[in-house]
């Protein structure tokens, strides 16, 4: 039997396009992006208008606790026609912090993206400033970059590149791999501090040396491959749910 403070626990997830969110849940974003992240009401509602998708994820009294934002979008590298999955800003509320749901359903849309494209290369690329983040890439794939145990391949650094100038231009460090926006949104004091214990992790260790200016709200720029070969296991099983 499920407890009521389980129950309580839930989050449940779904997908919405950016041009069905009425006025009132993307205020209902802005509140809880701003309630953890230093964040502009009118850079947030500019970013949100560029995404093509959300990811809303709601407790069990339909309360919005957490969200992501994604664009999709199309690179041409050395001739090969490849997709980029973006994920914009990414919140979940501290109470549901370790649910899996958001990367259930993220997965799911990411699949069913993955079928559209077919032969396509398809990439997901991550601008990361907090190390939960970060964290996303190590526990669900098995080859992403950068990383702390192996340098980064020419073809994934190009890609990388590409995406970072054509979504953020002049922004983007390509020596350091560090985008630094106009409107930054770094997390508010206290929310997710790397805890001591934590700092022997060697990927929060890989994350905050790469990024040491985390805290004011520097990205560091992230790919992956999205395709079955690339998952760990245990992804498949939890995309069976």
């Amino acid at each position: 039997m499920t407890s009521s403070s389980e129950n309580d626990k839930k989050l449940n997830g779904r997908v919405i396009p950016v041009n069905q969110l009425d006025t009132a849940v993307k205020n209902l974003m802005f509140e809880l992006m701003h309630k953890f992240y230093f964040v502009e009401q009118t850079a947030f509602f500019a970013d949100l208008s560029r995404k093509s998708s959300v990811v809303l994820l709601e407790d069990s009294r339909g309360v919005l606790r957490g969200f992501t934002s994604v664009a999709l979008f199309d690179l041409n590298i050395d001739n090969q026609p490849l997709k980029i999955l973006f994920s914009g800003d990414t919140i979940i509320h501290p109470d549901f912090w370790g649910s899996l749901e958001l990367p259930r359903v993220w997965g799911h849309f990411m699949l069913e993206t993955l079928r559209e494209c077919g032969d396509m290369p398809l990439y997901w690329f991550l601008i990361s400033s907090g190390y939960k983040t970060y964290r996303f890439l190590p526990t669900y794939f098995k080859e992403f970059f950068p990383r702390c145990d192996s340098a980064t391949p020419a073809l994934m650094q190009k890609i990388m590149d590409a995406a970072a100038i054509k979504l953020f231009n002049s922004a983007y460090d390509a020596v350091r791999g560090i985008i630094r926006l106009d409107n930054p949104t770094p997390l508010r004091a206290g929310v997710s501090d790397p805890a001591k214990e934590r700092l022997a992790n060697q990927h929060i260790a890989f994350f905050l040396a790469k990024n040491p200016g985390y805290d004011a709200g520097d990205e560091l720029a992230c790919l992956t491959q999205l395709c079955h070969e690339n998952f760990r296991p245990f992804v498949n099983r939890l995309l069976r749910t």
